[in-house]
């Protein structure tokens, strides 16, 4: 198991995280991306694959395929893939769809074999604990009623973009909606939950045993309604 679990971020806020990737996935196999957390509407996938392809241009890999909708992400064949990178969007999407194909379960299987996944926002959230930690910022459109993730950091849910939610904001945009999200955050753990939140620039890696940070901006635990800094 090789989870490598992102808070959203891209370009220069990744470049470690990739150096890491490019040391241990096969080379001689592609990547397999997966945008399905955005709508095509305002995010057509072909401008997403544009997107992927120099982002990830740093990672030795010969190629990357990209899936269109949750029906060719369940047929796939993982094992053909070096990497399986789950992009950002909308986090009821996105394991709405893949809990409603046999998805799910192909991608447990794939990762307790030592598969690699990439998650950024969106499909970092949902291998946490429970998804509805993030409702504060995504819209449940779909109406899904199981948000419960795929708990692999044992309890742990999981909230992105903490302090520079799309860093394109302003610093006092920044400043209110991380109040707004603390808040939440510590109202939603009084109730015995605990939630790791973390900025962009940072990924947690999970080896099935231990978490490790990839990154050099504080993150936070939140638990029993309080929250604690933690620096890098």
């Amino acid at each position: 198991m090789k989870l490598f679990l992102n808070g959203g971020g891209c370009g220069k806020q990744t470049i470690l995280t990739y150096k890491e990737i490019n040391k241990i996935i096969e080379h001689n196999k592609p990547v397999l991306y997966v945008p399905l957390a955005m709508d095509e509407t305002d995010h057509p996938y072909d401008s997403c694959y544009e997107w992927i392809k120099e982002e990830i241009s740093s990672i030795d890999i010969p190629s990357i395929e990209m899936v269109r909708s949750f029906e060719e992400l369940a047929n796939k064949d993982f094992n053909k893939y070096s990497l399986i990178y789950i992009g950002g969007g909308n986090t009821y999407k996105l394991l709405n769809g893949i809990k409603t194909t046999n998805t799910y379960d192909k991608l447990k299987e794939y990762i307790q074999n030592d598969g690699i996944v990439y998650g950024s926002s969106a499909g970092t959230v949902i291998f946490g604990k429970d998804i509805s930690v993030i409702e504060v910022m995504d819209n449940n459109d779909i109406g899904i009623k199981d948000t419960s993730g795929f708990n692999y950091l044992n309890g742990i849910s999981l909230f992105v973009h903490y302090t520079n939610y799309k860093s394109k904001y302003s610093e006092e945009e920044n400043k209110k909606l991380t109040k707004k999200y603390t808040d939440f955050i510590v109202n939603y753990t009084r109730k015995n939950e605990v939630v790791i939140a973390f900025p962009e620039e940072d990924t947690i890696f999970f080896d099935g045993k231990n978490i490790r940070i990839i990154g050099d901006s504080a993150y936070y635990t939140f638990k029993n309604g309080k929250k604690e800094k933690i620096e890098i």
